[in-house]
C-alpha cells in the first residue's frame, strides 16, 4: 500500500471524522471507553436567554472544563464560583479522578488557584504577548484509585 499525504484547505466535519474515527478505536483497545457525558450550567436572565455558564464534559473519570463565562452584569456576585463548585460537586458525584481546564493570562487564572486548581503548564506567547495556563485539581488521590 502506498500512502500520500494532501493539505486540504477547506476539510469537513467528515475529514475530521475520518481522522478521529481510529484515534477513537485505538484510544478504547488501549484505556477502554471513556464514556464521554457532557456538562451545561446555564446563566439565565429574567426572559430565560442564556448569557453565560460552564460547558465540559466527562471523560475517562476526569472532567474537563472547556468554557467558563460569566455574564458581565453579574461578576462579583459569586456566580462563577457557583458554577465552580456545582461542576465540582457533580464530578465528585461521578466520582472522577479530577478536574482540568485551560485558561490565558488575560482572563482568570488567579480565579481558579482561589479554587485549589494548581498549575501543569503554560504555552509563552499563545497568543502572542500572553500565556495559555492548563490547570487541575486532583479530587481523589493516587492511593485512593488504587483501592
Amino acid at each position: 500500500m502506498t500512502l500520500s499525504i494532501e493539505l486540504s484547505q477547506n476539510p469537513t466535519p467528515e475529514d475530521r471524522e475520518a481522522i478521529l474515527a481510529p484515534l477513537r478505536a485505538y484510544n478504547v483497545a488501549q484505556a477502554g471507553d471513556g464514556n464521554a457525558q457532557p456538562l451545561a450550567l446555564l446563566v439565565r436572565d429574567d426572559q430565560g436567554e442564556i448569557l453565560g455558564g460552564l460547558y465540559g464534559r466527562f471523560f475517562y473519570q476526569w472532567l474537563f472544563i472547556e468554557l467558563l463565562s460569566v455574564p458581565e452584569q453579574g461578576r462579583g456576585q459569586g456566580i462563577g464560583s457557583r458554577l465552580m463548585q456545582m461542576a465540582e460537586d457533580l464530578a465528585r458525584e461521578k466520582e472522577c479522578v479530577g478536574i482540568w481546564l485551560d485558561t490565558f493570562d488575560f482572563q482568570a487564572p488567579e480565579f481558579y488557584r482561589k479554587f485549589g486548581y494548581s498549575e501543569l503548564g503554560q504555552i509563552a506567547d499563545y497568543p502572542p504577548g500572553h500565556k495559555r495556563f492548563f490547570f487541575q485539581k486532583r479530587l481523589i488521590n493516587n492511593a485512593e484509585l488504587s483501592l
